[in-house]
């Protein structure tokens, strides 16, 4: 049995993370009716430095906040989107569960409602992505890609407002909050592929605290995990914290995960794409297949020329 006292949960304080913080109480209430909960609020240093490229800033730096309370024993549990993890966890942390995932994709949002191919000359599109940039600039090379910085509705706003005519955004964000009535274009995930783990709700809590693992267990969809472990996996190979422009998508039918894998050069000139088939049950093989293949298939030397310039 869960003890009695309550229940505190880690969460950064932007609108979409407190959605998501209660999304997963509201799941656990459900199951757990006599149980307290607490939302504890976090200000991350992502949250308070909001001028500087998240390129500079290094790996965790939505989540080490939150995992200090952790790992310290003043919150039982955090929820996170999952690509904000890095993908190799403090000691002593676990991911207790993954929910069902959400939309994967990206999406377009501009004043002109238009989809990617039919935006004007120009047209000013806003993100603070390396992977968005890469992919924007090779499938949009009439826009012009401007940096911008915030939570999904800073961005939002400021996507329609004088600086920028557009900005690219997770699905997930907009479908979680109600936006989608802002949506020009949903993005294929196999040609504007998401980073790993877009989409997905992570809950962190502590290697011992098995009263919370058995909590947690019954919210958890094992499909999910499966196919966010490949493309997690697909990134740990190439370095857990790999600052080049990359994106993965595991994609289950039946007994078969389809994984396609992005990975560019920083600049854009030189990318490699791929669509890997594993056993659905094995995604740390897919993940190493589609390694091989960025080597064998013509991506060695991307990682070998680009590589010593990327901050480890």
């Amino acid at each position: 049995m869960v003890s009695s006292k309550v229940i505190k949960v880690g969460s950064r304080g932007s609108n979409l993370a407190l959605y998501q913080t209660n999304h997963v109480i509201g799941r656990l209430r459900q199951i757990y009716p006599d149980r307290e909960f607490e939302v504890v609020t976090v200000r991350t240093q992502g949250d308070i430095n909001t001028e500087s490229s998240l390129e500079g800033m290094g790996l965790g730096v939505f989540v080490n906040e939150i995992e200090r309370l952790l790992l310290d024993g003043e919150i039982d549990m955090a929820v996170h989107s999952l690509k904000d993890l890095p993908t190799t966890l403090p000691d002593g942390l676990v991911l207790g569960a993954m929910l069902k995932r959400e939309d994967p994709r990206d999406v377009l949002v501009n004043r002109w409602n238009s989809p990617l191919t039919q935006l004007p000359d120009g047209a000013r599109i806003g993100t603070g992505s390396p992977r968005r940039r890469v992919l924007m600039n090779t499938l949009c090379p009439q826009a012009t890609v401007l940096p911008i910085r915030g939570n999904v509705d800073t961005r939002l706003r400021k996507g329609q407002g004088e600086d920028y005519d557009g900005v690219v955004l997770a699905a997930a964000g907009l479908i979680r909050l109600g936006l989608t009535e802002h949506i020009a274009e949903y993005l294929s995930p196999q040609r504007f592929v998401p980073p790993p783990g877009q989409g997905v709700l992570a809950v962190e809590i502590r290697g011992d605290d098995y009263r919370m693992q058995d909590m947690l267990r019954i919210i958890e969809h094992t499909s999910t995990r499966l196919a966010v472990s490949a493309e997690r996996a697909f990134l740990e190979k190439l370095g857990g914290g790999c600052q080049l422009p990359m994106g993965a998508y595991a994609r289950e039918e039946g007994e078969i995960l389809y994984l396609t894998i992005f990975l560019s050069s920083a600049d854009g000139k030189k990318a490699f794409r791929a669509k890997i088939d594993g056993l659905t049950m094995d995604p740390l093989q897919l993940a190493a297949d589609a390694y091989l293949a960025v080597v064998e298939r013509g991506g060695g030397p991307l990682l070998e020329i680009e590589w010593s310039e990327v901050e480890p």
